[in-house]
């Protein structure tokens, strides 16, 4: 029998997931609240581990067209204006096909996967319908929906939860989402300006300052000429009117590079941002994955690929056991890999990346910087710090937990 399996939130980690699981044979519905993708700036760095993913589900070759290949990275020190260290992705091509990062915004990789979706037969993509009950009993689990249609109820074998950080799913199987809100939101101003011909910095660089830290990362755009995104953190008590004021816009992008000008600013943003993990991934036949199941800050770019690497993960799994190749049990292992996994890789380096970024002991700031020296410095250290960095470590650890 072949297994029907809800995707719930079209999303980058639901669309995935649901290509991932259709090219294995299931049948897929996706069901999506939203009638159109969200353009906004978000997540935009896709590492070799999850290069590799959307390798395996064809959709690595458009991906990587409409983005740009970042090979380094680098440690600014915001206060003096020095670089500190590059790492060089190169130092992983051995073990990757893929020793680079691709820069490609988000919403690309949705639109992307949405087209593929539309195009197999075994699937039905369902815009405008958002999921608004879930239920189970044993043998099957069912959404109610609200179409522009009235209210519907459909049954399938599986759900998987994609709907981002205030996950319906989540909250309709009343697992708790443990964690804490950073008291400051981080604003993203996106600007024409050319930062690496002003600073003469890399496509992806992390500056350090008590003061105010920034990430500084290039993307493409959808006319592919370029822009690049500065992400600060707010004031705590600062206003979106304030934080997008002309003054404290012009104050944050001449503190970069004295002569930006203003006329440049293509886009302004401003979010809340989380460290949580749900208490549980998978409760009888409903699982969570992405957003719904975690979050995390942006520094590092992290969260949007663990959420791939849990819809690549999911899918394995329900086709292992829809064809009879394993049991009911081996569903437990998804959570078994991916929450420890999340915690140890995800959570614990986004927050000591955000701390390294914005640590205003002189000395510990410093100790910071010659420790990213020695390990730029060492061959060996700057392949172990990749390996991390690049969730490629994350992947094998995983796929040893049975």
């Amino acid at each position: 029998m072949t297994a029907r399996v809800c995707i719930v939130g079209a999303g980058p980690v639901g669309v995935v997931a649901a290509i991932a699981c259709a090219r294995k044979g299931m049948q897929v519905t996706l069901f999506e609240a939203e009638r159109e993708i969200d353009p906004s700036p978000r997540a935009a760095t896709t590492h070799p581990s999850t290069l590799e993913m959307l390798a395996e589900i064809g959709l690595l070759d458009e991906f990587r067209s409409v983005g740009l290949v970042a090979r380094h990275f680098q440690f600014w020190d915001g206060v003096t204006k020095t670089l500190v260290a590059e790492f060089d992705h190169e130092a992983l091509r051995d073990e990757t096909p893929y020793p680079y990062v691709v820069q490609t915004e988000q919403h690309k990789l949705t639109a992307i996967g949405l087209r593929r979706l539309y195009a197999m037969s075994n699937t039905e993509v369902r815009l405008g319908a958002g999921v608004v009950d879930v239920t189970q009993d044993g043998g099957s689990v069912s959404v109610e929906v609200a179409g522009p249609d009235g209210d519907e109820r459909h049954a399938f074998e599986y759900i998987i939860g994609c709907d981002g950080g205030r996950s319906t799913v989540r909250k309709c199987l009343d697992i708790e989402f443990d964690g804490y809100t950073w008291p400051e939101r981080f604003l993203v101003l996106t600007t024409l300006f050319d930062f690496q011909a002003a600073l003469g910095c890399c496509t992806r660089s992390y500056i350090s300052d008590p003061g105010e830290w920034t990430n500084l990362f290039r993307v493409m755009g959808d006319d592919l000429k370029g822009r690049w995104r500065a992400v600060f953190p707010a004031r705590e008590n600062e206003t979106d009117e304030e934080a997008f004021s002309e003054a404290a816009v012009r104050r944050r992008l001449r503190k970069l590079c004295e002569g930006h000008p203003m006329e440049l600013v293509a886009h302004r943003n401003i979010y809340r941002v989380h460290q949580r993990v749900a208490q549980s991934f998978r409760k009888g036949r409903v699982f969570l994955a992405g957003d719904a199941a975690h979050v995390n800050n942006p520094v590092g770019g992290l969260g949007l690929n663990c959420g791939i690497h849990d819809a690549i993960e999911l899918a394995d799994t329900l086709h292992r056991v829809a064809i009879g190749h394993a049991g009911e049990e081996l569903l437990d292992r998804y959570e078994r890999r991916r929450r420890p996994i999340n915690i140890e890789f995800v959570q614990q380096q986004t927050v000591a990346n955000k701390k390294r970024l914005e640590e205003r002991d002189s000395k510990i700031r410093q100790g910071n910087f010659d420790e990213l020296r020695r390990t730029a410095a060492d061959p060996a250290l700057h392949k172990q710090f990749l390996m991390r960095t690049s969730l490629i470590e994350s992947v094998r650890k995983a796929g040893k937990i049975h």
